[in-house]
């Protein structure tokens, strides 16, 4: 079967899940992908220019697969002369109606964020299947939905939210886990310099550094031995929060900084202790998936979609409902040594694409064929 896959905004877990699924299938995977930069742009224009160079080009699929940052209706309204039979999906990694925006961002004053919700409510409702990387995450996409059409004055629709949830389900995200393998044993507690902290996220709003940094200064300033690697992505726009820990925690900050290469980042990884998350937004966890596996031993919110990733007999070791809680109960880790749990690194295989991908086939097998898999 061939299957082409639309990705206005290919960085970052967009990319990789493109990538990797094109690599683990067993049917010929296109990808049609722009760079990604410019993400409202992206929603607004990335059809277009995808629609474009589809039509210029002989790809002739049997399924289309489109990721949230794209206004499938625009691109279906363009290229109606090849696809006008040709069944297409939406694969949402987040959305736009549950997303917390920066206070920042000047969209929100002028209440233009409404729109980007939209664009994800149109493409949902286009659709022939709609999947979301957890039910934690789809749950919050129709939330969204309700409030975003009982905003508008007139003509709500309020209906379509049903229509759209019938033919929606969840599909994981799929992950190259296994080549994290072989990058080197664990860390020993880090002798009196004290264990190793990770943060390998976005450094981003959404991800709170706020409080993940408040809490660091806070246990730095009663001495206790830790060190940190800020690691993960960071684009334009960074939260000064961050340039202010790194003057604040000295040398304490044993690399700081979008590891260079994968290698790199792996052996950072596998020489992590703890990972004390304090997300605002997380749909499915890719960064904490990819530490856990590595052997950090996680500390999460209960709020969100993590508790989908975490085996139930682990959870009271690792979840927390509040920034006291969280606080005190990272105090407490750093003057432990309890090794990671293995069988809470083995069950994060269940995210592998070895695992997934046969997933991903059967159930574009279905909808290809004209099935409900929902």
């Amino acid at each position: 079967m061939r299957i082409l896959l639309l990705e206005p905004y290919s960085t970052g877990s967009h990319a990789q899940w493109a990538a990797g699924y094109q690599k683990h299938s067993n049917h010929d995977v296109e990808i049609f992908a722009l760079v990604g930069a410019n993400w409202k742009w992206r929603m607004h224009g990335g059809a277009v220019t995808l629609a474009r160079r589809f039509m210029d080009s002989d790809v002739t699929p049997d399924l289309i697969v489109a990721s949230d940052m794209l206004d499938l209706t625009t691109f279906q309204s363009l290229t109606r002369r090849k696809t006008s039979a040709t069944p297409m999906a939406v694969y949402f990694h987040e959305n736009q109606m549950s997303y917390p925006w920066s206070p920042r961002d000047k969209d929100v004053a002028q209440n233009r964020d409404k729109h980007y919700g939209f664009i994800n409510f149109a493409t949902a409702l286009a659709a022939d299947a709609v999947f979301f990387n957890s039910q934690y995450h789809l749950e919050s996409f129709f939330t969204g939905l309700v409030g975003l059409l009982k905003h508008f004055p007139d003509h709500k629709e309020l209906g379509s939210a049903e229509r759209i949830r019938e033919k929606s389900s969840v599909l994981r995200l799929g992950m190259d886990l296994r080549r994290f393998d072989g990058y080197g044993g664990r860390s020993s507690g880090g002798g009196k310099e004290g264990p190793l902290i990770v943060w390998n996220h976005r450094w981003e709003y959404d991800k709170n550094p706020d409080e993940f940094f408040k809490a660091l200064r806070k246990l730095a300033g009663e001495g206790v031995p830790f060190r940190v690697a800020v690691l993960g992505e960071k684009f334009s726009q960074v939260p000064v929060v961050f340039f202010k820990a790194k003057d604040a925690l000295g040398s304490r900050v044993v690399q700081f900084g979008y590891a260079e290469d994968f290698d790199t980042y792996a052996r950072w990884l596998h020489s992590g202790d703890i990972l004390p998350v304090t997300s605002r937004q997380d749909f499915f966890g890719a960064s904490v998936v990819e530490a856990v596996y590595c052997g950090c031993r996680p500390l999460l919110p209960r709020r969100l979609a993590y508790p989908e990733l975490i085996p139930e007999k682990s959870k009271d070791a690792v979840f927390y409902d509040n920034y006291d809680e969280f606080f005190n109960r990272l105090r407490e880790w750093l003057a432990e040594t309890t090794p990671a749990d293995e069988r809470l690194r083995a069950a994060m295989l269940r995210f592998d694409w070895e695992t997934i991908a046969p997933q991903y086939d059967r159930v574009f097998e279905h909808l290809a064929d004209g099935a409900h898999v929902a």
